[in-house]
């Protein structure tokens, strides 16, 4: 199987599959992904041949999962019918984890990244892929035209790293004008973006991969946004990930993490400005 010729930001994509896969053989009280583990034998041979992680960045992967699927979770149960949109969705698995026979997905990425995702994962009447550039307002314009008043969470994992805040910024700014809208995102601050710099990215085999965007506290992105945007959780990463069974280095790697804040979950309301 072939990757369609992915580009450096693109090819990131096969780094949080690789780590569900191991999460689920080796950690399965982490995360289970079954969907995952089905895809193994159809990555390109090269991927799993050159992987040469750690048990940390592997997990660092799947942790983001866990906590993706929490909080969506929680928005389905709070939303019976809510819309949840994953952009920058790349091979993520996050519906077949939550899909609950009624909540209606949208996985958002540029056309290339898509087209190799329908080869490995098709399509579903629920499960919905858009392809298009997540900066754009076109795919929300496309899902309001579906579902003009539904909740929508938009989902965004492990895809802010790779711009700069102002490109992050004017997205969330772009979001607002069309209802009620929620974004999840993983990030880390600045201490933690100086550690992803010099050793996880090179870890995971992205050292050329650039990065820009961290958050120290969420309220100063909120003031940056405007209106009447709102923090509505900021949590350190591995607050609820088991560290049983796992090594000294893995534990004490997730331990510092949590003490200085390095990555974190961050949930936000993006409300328009009260007229």
């Amino acid at each position: 199987m072939e990757d369609k010729q992915l580009g450096v930001v693109e090819d990131t994509l096969y780094v949080p599959m690789l780590g569900r896969i191991y999460a689920s053989e080796n950690c399965p009280g982490i995360l289970m992904d079954k969907k995952a583990l089905e895809l193994k034998d159809k990555l390109p041979a090269s991927v799993i041949q050159n992987d040469k992680q750690t048990q940390y960045t592997y997990l660092a992967s799947a942790s983001r999962s866990v906590n993706m699927d929490r909080f969506i979770k929680d928005f389905i149960n709070q939303n019976p019918d809510g819309v949840i949109a994953l952009i920058g969705a790349g091979l993520e698995t996050t519906f077949y984890r939550n899909d609950n026979g009624h909540t209606v997905w949208y996985e958002i990425d540029l056309p290339n990244v898509i087209s190799y995702r329908k080869t490995l994962l098709g399509d579903s009447p629920r499960d919905i892929c858009i392809p298009g550039d997540a900066f754009s307002k076109d795919w929300i314009e496309d899902i309001r035209s579906r579902h003009p008043d539904a909740p929508v969470l938009v989902a965004a994992s492990g895809l802010f790293y790779y711009f700069e805040e102002t490109k992050v910024i004017e997205l969330m700014q772009m979001l607002q004008p069309y209802g009620d809208i929620e974004i999840l995102f993983d990030t880390v601050n600045k201490s933690g973006m100086t550690m992803m710099k010099k050793k996880h990215m090179k870890t995971v085999g992205h050292e050329d991969a650039k990065m820009f965007f961290y958050v120290d506290k969420a309220s100063d992105l909120i003031s940056k946004i405007g209106g009447n945007a709102k923090v509505l959780a900021e949590e350190k990463y591995y607050r609820f990930i088991s560290r049983s069974g796992l090594t000294f280095s893995t534990k004490m790697s997730m331990n510092i993490s949590d003490l200085f804040g390095m990555v974190k979950m961050i949930h936000i309301k993006l409300d328009q400005e009260s007229q």
